[in-house]
């Protein structure tokens, strides 16, 4: 996979994908990685990429030209597709990550200021995705998120292929607790189920907590899915266990 960044701090996004699974990516050559910068492109002779909005208003906003000649560049490296990264853009979920995935190439373009000129992205941006709900000083911190999400799953990234499927919403649930030693701490035990080696109980158990976990803290994640019988056996047992320690 390659994945190409149009953005004013190319070093940013280098140095932090110098890191953890995006840099075992990158030197086991499962990822590359280019970055452009709008100013490159820009034909004035101070290099400014931005100016004032139309209409009046605070900030500035990125300018046609330096971007799309940056995006033009990139697009020599892959035909994927140009994705802004915005908060006005759809949701990005594991999903999406798992759909993105299995593309060749795409470019991630990172706005900044106030954003970039409409017109820009009316005629060469394919898809935008936001994060969160929130704002940000930058795409990039949005770039680098998108590039670690998607390098968990390219194979051979992580040390253990299981991981990422067991993650949380790879399978539309989150992740059930984990426990590593010592058996306890602060007087706190991990779960027997999790001591005693019966593999059949260990899934149940996990599946249980997963399921719980999401009723409690996502709820909207379960109107998602449809749960087979045995889920919406676990989620009621789990549920009733949950009550039973309330009213005590």
């Amino acid at each position: 996979m390659r994945i190409d960044v149009v953005t004013l701090f190319p070093d940013m996004i280098r140095e932090c994908c110098g890191y953890g699974i995006p840099r075992i990516a990158l030197e086991k050559g499962l990822l590359e990685l280019g970055t452009w910068n709008p100013r490159d492109y820009a034909d004035n002779r101070h290099r400014s990429v931005d100016d004032r909005p139309y209409g009046g208003g605070p900030g500035m906003v990125m300018q046609v030209q330096p971007v799309a000649d940056a995006i033009a560049a990139a697009r020599t490296q892959g035909a994927g597709p140009v994705i802004y990264l915005s908060p006005q853009g759809k949701r990005l979920d594991q999903n999406a990550v798992r759909r993105f995935a299995e593309l060749p190439h795409m470019i991630l373009l990172a706005g900044r200021y106030e954003g970039i000129d409409e017109r820009l992205i009316g005629r060469q941006v394919d898809e935008e995705w936001s994060i969160g709900d929130y704002v940000l000083s930058g795409g990039e911190p949005a770039a680098l998120v998108w590039i670690d999400a998607l390098a968990r799953l390219l194979p051979g990234a992580l040390g253990d292929e299981e991981s990422a499927q067991q993650d949380s919403f790879m399978d539309g649930l989150l992740d059930y607790p984990h426990y590593t030693r010592p058996d306890v701490v602060d007087g706190q035990a991990v779960p027997d189920v999790l001591l005693g080696g019966n593999h059949a109980d260990i899934e149940r158990w996990r599946m249980k907590q997963s399921l719980g976990r999401t009723w409690q803290r996502r709820p909207d994640l379960l109107e998602r899915i449809e749960l087979n019988k045995e889920q919406q056996a676990l989620l009621a047992e789990y549920i009733r266990e949950w009550q039973s320690t309330q009213a005590n």
